[in-house]
């Protein structure tokens, strides 16, 4: 990619950004992909050299340069024949004789040089084109961008296995303009796409019928959430929700209402969009148990404040003391539903094993020992196992979960406690290798395995509870809204709220939470420093708008049951919602923290603070054997 100079293909206008890492215009209304995913792509087609490569949708005539410095032929074909023309002109100027331009349907391929050993695919279509399919080699690769709606896609791998037998993966989600062709979209999709609208405006209207549907809350402390209490009635599962991972407010509601859920309805546990292990320290504290607990030793790696301050501190405190005058059986449990912890979870398997079965600890430590290389970096891991360098240890790692489960009887009548701590950590470990492995391409199906996992985990232990366990779960409004009712469904995702909606029905409520300005706890990358940002005023053509230029600061909202059916009507309409994880991106919010969602549909409940406060984190101490300080490998 250094060899080809970007800006070339660029209108003159547009040369100084050539190198900026997006997407750009061209001639035609066209774009040229950002760099990053022109190389991504190429990745995916795993050329070696010396192949010959069909692209369809050649635009600028950049990414078949790229191409060009590894195949030793390219054809690339453009539908629009002001864009052929120009980009011919370009590689014939700049010497790259081995590409070959084409005017015509790209859906319909190059079918004088089939079969090829690769072909890419830079617009999105409905399906894969059979006419590419059959222009493969058998061993090629096809990469294309397929999805139903016009406005997402999942970048999928076909590799050819033989005359008629195909595999696909998914690998990544990704946005192209449409694939126009007999086999792809209709002209008219085109035009849609590119037919302006006019801005969304927020109608003063329905402002004010939120405002007088809406319950204030004058302060947190002296909220009613009574008529809340008979709304969730029977619940079995109440999800609590936030729209940021850094928001004071949010953490300081939900502990209100999992106190009145917990002593006035006798909810067994929370379970936390955390990790099990280090969850695991806070349930040995607030329970009171024997084996030795630190309780903030737990969460000491990033995202640290997510779950590490002052808020969740009091919580756990106040669940801590509620505790001790129940029985041991029953005491409310903190429990963790997701899959990071990978190493650490190893680490608790192997000591649980020490104690009750060490023949079984030595078959575990050789089992687990495929996976000893990456303990620092789960992520490497990935990466080695997709691209082949490394054999995958999916299967020693599921084996491993599996004799323990053989083994239950023997292991609860030991300590049934720590043998379900025991059981959710192989689980984990069996499903977080599958994550790292899927994570490296950052496709729907790293989310789906993610919230099934969570989901699963959740599922378990209301089982090991019994039928009248009852559970909280708090986790961010992308986990616990209904994904069904947003635009994850487009994209073929789901979470534990779907999930949950599907297995509990109305014995299920969703209650999720927004914010239109102020301060947030959150990194600019993965990994980075926490800072305190400030929030951008919310857009008004989002729900967050309208809850704003309702004018009340703060208020309960109920969707499932209270709105007359206009106001419903009216919300139902899909509208932006911001989302905010760890990272916050206020400079690229719009593509970065919105998506369309049915709000009514999404939650049963929607809590709202205009003006909302970063956590409070806490100091952060290193946790005693971390992944590369215990020695499971040995």
């Amino acid at each position: 990619m250094r060899n080809v100079p970007r800006e070339t293909f660029l209108p003159k206008s547009l040369q100084e950004f050539a190198y900026a890492d997006a997407p750009l215009p061209i001639d035609a209304n066209q774009t040229i992909s950002q760099p990053y995913i022109v190389a991504f792509m190429a990745e995916a087609l795993a050329l070696k050299g010396g192949e010959t490569v069909l692209e369809i949708g050649a635009g600028s005539g950049y990414a078949a340069a790229v191409l060009s410095r590894i195949a030793d032929q390219v054809y690339t074909v453009e539908r629009i024949g002001q864009l052929a023309e120009k980009a011919a002109t370009t590689l014939s100027d700049l010497g790259y004789h081995n590409v070959h331009v084409r005017h015509g349907d790209g859906t319909q391929g190059w079918l004088e040089f089939a079969p090829f050993d690769a072909i890419v695919v830079a617009a999105g279509g409905p399906s894969v084109p059979d006419s590419l399919k059959q222009q493969l080699k058998v061993g090629g690769r096809l990469v294309i961008p397929v999805g139903k709606d016009q406005r997402t896609q999942e970048l999928i791998r076909v590799t050819r296995l033989s005359e008629d037998e195909f595999r696909s993966e998914d690998i990544a989600d990704v946005r192209f303009v449409p694939l126009i062709g007999e086999e792809g979209w209709a002209p008219e999709a085109e035009e849609r796409r590119d037919r302006p609208t006019k801005p969304a405006t927020v109608q003063s209207a329905l402002a004010e019928a939120i405002s007088v549907a809406a319950i204030p809350i004058q302060t947190i402390e002296a909220a009613n959430l009574d008529p809340l209490m008979r709304r969730i009635g029977e619940a079995r599962v109440v999800l609590l929700g936030e729209a940021t991972h850094g928001t004071s407010e949010f953490y300081q509601m939900r502990e209100l209402i999992s106190r009145r859920l917990i002593k006035e309805k006798g909810f067994t546990f929370v379970a936390i969009e955390g990790d099990w292990p280090d969850a695991a320290r806070i349930d040995h504290y607030v329970r009171h148990f024997e084996y030795p607990a630190s309780e903030w030793t737990a969460f000491a790696r990033f995202p640290q404040w997510m779950w590490r301050n002052s808020e969740v501190r009091t919580f756990v405190d106040w669940l801590r003391s509620e505790n001790a005058s129940k029985q041991k059986t029953q005491r409310t449990a903190f429990y963790g539903l997701d899959l990071y912890s990978l190493y650490t979870s190893i680490g608790e398997v192997l000591r649980y094993l020490d104690d009750v079965d060490p023949e079984t600890a030595t078959i575990a430590r050789h089992r687990y020992g495929c996976l000893t290389p990456w303990q620092t970096d789960p992520a490497a891991y990935g990466h080695a196992a997709l691209t082949g360098t490394y054999k995958t240890c999916e299967h020693d790692v599921v084996r491993m979960l599996t004799d323990i489960l053989t083994k239950q009887n023997r292991y609860i009548a030991q300590d049934g406690e720590q043998f379900l701590d025991a059981v959710h950590n192989a689980r984990l470990i069996a499903n977080a290798e599958r994550y790292y492995r899927i994570m490296y391409y950052g496709s729907r199906a790293s989310w789906n395995l993610r919230d099934t996992h969570m989901f699963e985990t959740l599922q378990a232990l209301l089982q090991s509870y019994g039928p009248g366990s009852k559970a909280i779960v708090w986790a961010h409004n992308s986990h616990v809204g209904n994904a069904a009712a947003t635009e994850m469904s487009a994209r073929g995702e789901t979470n534990i709220g779907e999930l949950c909606r599907r297995a509990f029905g109305d014995r299920v409520y969703s209650i999720g939470f927004g914010t239109h300005a102020g301060k947030v706890a959150a990194a600019s990358d993965w990994d980075g420093p926490m800072q305190i940002k400030t929030i951008l005023p919310s857009r008004a053509d989002s729900y967050e708008g309208l809850c704003h230029d309702s004018g009340v600061a703060r208020f309960l909202l109920p969707l499932r049951s209270g709105l007359s059916p206009e106001l419903k009507a009216a919300l139902t309409k899909p509208r932006l919602e911001r989302a905010i994880g760890v990272i916050y991106r206020p400079e690229t919010e719009l593509a970065s923290h919105y998506f369309q969602a049915t709000l009514p549909e999404q939650f049963d409940e929607y809590i709202w603070f205009d003006e909302t406060t970063a956590v409070s984190p806490l100091k952060t101490e290193e946790l005693m054997g971390l992944p590369d300080t215990y020695p499971f490998g040995l």
